[in-house]
């Protein structure tokens, strides 16, 4: 590795390091009161005491669990999904309403609608995080589809590829904006599984474990639990962006 891609590589450090650097700043400038907003170091040690100890790892599992089988049922609905709607312009704006009246309604506000039609179990926190996931892909994939660069696909045309191979060629040409549409998806499916352990009568996983330590004011272990959730979301999106780069090294090309 050179020298040049190297310091490019530690580029996200500096953004860590100024975050623990702010932190640090509001407690000594008593900006917020230490009881309320424990250290960071105080957190990094009821993180590894948590992990140490299973409890912290076995939530972050669990809320992992819930959140990949969401975006699994998502994506498994809305690349097909947007595929169709993104192939036929008519029919993908005869539904937009639908889309983005959908699209534009928290999941948190259809909680009641869930609970009565799934019940209180593990189900109901897999297709709440899936509702959002699933209009956030079907959105960015028809928007790919339909956004298509003309000349791959009057090429194709050309070569005389049949509706399959059309077909194909157009799923690889909406790639990049379906997979803006799975890091967005991604990001709302994790939000929304935590939100449904926190107030759905969760026994585990990491909205839980900020709800807990809440009601009990153990301010370190609900920060803790709180970066744990960051660190899982920034994870996967740094997953699904080097995911992107080998999948769709064709990009903007």
């Amino acid at each position: 590795m050179t020298r040049q891609s190297l310091s490019f590589a530690l580029l996200p450090f500096i953004g860590f390091v100024c975050f623990v650097l702010a932190w640090y700043a509001v407690i000594a400038l008593r900006i917020v009161d230490a009881v309320l907003l424990p250290s960071p170091l105080a957190v990094a040690q009821t993180i590894v005491t948590g992990v140490r100890s299973g409890a912290l790892g076995k939530d972050l599992w669990m809320t992992t669990q819930r959140m990949i089988y969401a975006i699994l049922f998502a994506t498994a609905l809305g690349i097909p999904a947007g595929l169709i709607l993104g192939m036929s312009e008519r029919f993908y704006r005869s539904v937009e309403f639908i889309i983005d009246f959908l699209r534009s309604t928290p999941a948190s506000a259809l909680f009641p609608l869930f609970l009565v039609v799934f019940g209180v179990d593990d189900r109901t926190k897999i297709y709440i995080g899936m509702y959002g996931a699933t209009l956030a892909i079907i959105f960015n994939t028809a928007y790919g589809v339909m956004n298509a660069r003309k000349t791959r696909l009057s090429a194709a045309k050309l070569m005389g590829a049949s509706r399959l191979h059309m077909l194909v060629v157009v799923f690889l040409e909406s790639m990049p904006q379906t997979f803006i549409g799975l890091r967005t998806g991604i990001s709302i499916s994790l939000v929304s599984v935590i939100v449904a352990e926190m107030f759905l009568g969760s026994y585990n996983g990491i909205g839980h474990r900020v709800f807990d330590a809440q009601q009990i004011f153990d301010m370190p272990a609900m920060y803790a639990a709180i970066v744990c959730a960051g660190i899982l979301g920034y994870g996967l999106n740094v997953i699904l962006r080097l995911s992107e780069r080998y999948f769709v090294h064709w990009s903007g090309k």
